[in-house]
């Protein structure tokens, strides 16, 4: 498979990373901005050079998990990410035993297929583009194995078509039928807020995995 760990790290290699925004997009920072509960477990597979997990946790969200099968990348982010990877020293030495806490920010290098866990949350960003479309339905599955009940798949999907990819284009007909095989599709509408370069070209999707 051309996309495989390799492909990816050498794109990071050598920066040629054309599809990288440099900031969080703006639809994703709308909808993270009107996220309650800033102590729900995300997920943010295909993760990039994740400004997503910056944004989150600049405003104080205790549970993120990225996941990339590049090496390069994820070795990269830990070193951005230092300080959110690793727990807060203790202020009181000399108070009784006290739980470790849990670092913000969790790495993994890795295929995603493989991941195990369950989320509330899990953040879609140029991670279904970059997958051969014969790899759609499994990750309509493992989207659904890696939510809780009631847990939200959310993020962008590009509403065009392209030549050879990566990235892999789509349209919302296709998406919706896929996305109704395991969820409850509450939202799948035209961006009014992308990027210049993607405007017209972005759909911002939410699906719910259902609780019976």
């Amino acid at each position: 498979m051309p996309t495989d760990a390799n492909f990816w790290n050498e794109h990071y290699l050598h920066n040629t990373t054309t599809w990288d925004m440099g900031r969080v997009s703006p639809p994703l920072a709308a909808y993270f901005s009107q996220l309650l509960n800033k102590n729900c477990s995300i997920l943010i597979p295909g993760c990039g050079n994740s400004y997503e997990a910056a944004w989150l946790l600049e405003h104080h969200f205790t549970s993120i998990t990225l996941i990339d099968i590049s090496e390069a990348l994820t070795h990269r982010l830990r070193q951005t990410f230092a300080g959110a990877t690793h727990p807060l020293p203790q202020t009181i030495p000399d108070a009784p035993t006290q739980t470790v806490p849990t670092p913000p920010l969790q790495i993994i290098t890795g295929d995603f297929f493989r991941l195990t866990g369950q989320y509330d949350l899990i953040i879609e960003q140029t991670f279904f583009c970059a997958l051969d479309p014969s790899l759609r339905e499994s990750y309509i599955d493992h989207m659904h194995q890696l939510l809780r009940p009631g847990g939200k798949l959310a993020g962008l999907l590009f509403n065009r078509s392209f030549g050879d990819g990566p990235p892999f284009g789509g349209h919302e007909a296709e998406y919706r039928q896929l996305l109704e095989k395991k969820f409850r599709v509450k939202t799948l509408a035209p961006c009014h807020n992308s990027i210049a370069p993607r405007a017209g070209s972005e759909l911002f999707f939410i699906a719910e995995k259902p609780t019976d």
